[in-house]
């Protein structure tokens, strides 16, 4: 048998092997870190949105004219809040979103015609759906304790909210946060007032 002779490469063969090796390594690297910094990224995105500004669906008509049943808002999770704030807060394994009308301390007062008075100053509601008493089933006038908001719907015929002891007042510290912007439907797009 006769032995085949190896050839050996050139170098200038073997420096293109190397180049190309590189290259791909080199590659490799990039789209690793890429797809690193994208889940980073991804990570912090659902840590702001849950953590600082949820962003939820409108359920319902209890807060008509201003938001819609199927809108979607974002919420800003802030300490401080205050009369004619839309907020949202946990109730019972949901979410709602109602008005803060008083502070704690406040006294709040109903009359049969559904005009909203606070320390015995009627209140400017032009964001209501129509004035009602509502499904209002507490004493009035109603000193609001302390540690909480009294909140109502601002279509307040249909709003359950503060005005009955189903909802009550609610805790500052079950409130997740401000609803400032309508993000859908487009057409509805802005700061919510």
């Amino acid at each position: 048998m006769a032995a085949k002779k190896l050839e050996v490469p050139s170098l200038e063969l073997l420096e293109s092997a190397l180049n190309r090796e590189e290259i791909r390594k080199t590659r490799r690297r990039i789209l690793r870190n890429i797809a690193f910094s994208l889940l980073v990224a991804a990570a912090m995105a659902v840590l702001v949105v849950v953590l600082l500004l949820p962003v939820l669906q409108v359920n319902g008509s209890s807060m008509q004219e201003t938001l819609q049943n199927e809108d979607i808002v974002v919420a800003v999770n802030s300490p401080v809040y205050h009369a004619g704030d839309v907020v949202a807060f946990y109730y019972n394994n949901s979410i709602l979103i109602k008005r803060v009308i008083a502070d704690a301390g406040d006294w709040v007062d109903i009359d049969r015609e559904g005009n909203v008075y606070v320390n015995d100053r009627l209140l400017d509601e032009p964001y209501i759906h129509g004035k009602s008493l509502g499904r209002c089933n507490i004493e009035l006038p109603y000193r609001v304790p302390d540690g909480k908001c009294f909140v109502m719907g601002d279509h307040r015929a249909v709003s359950v909210d503060s005005r009955n002891t189903a909802v009550g007042c609610v805790d500052n510290d079950k409130i997740m946060g401000r609803v400032l912007f309508r993000i859908w439907p487009l057409s509805g797009l802005g700061r919510i007032k």
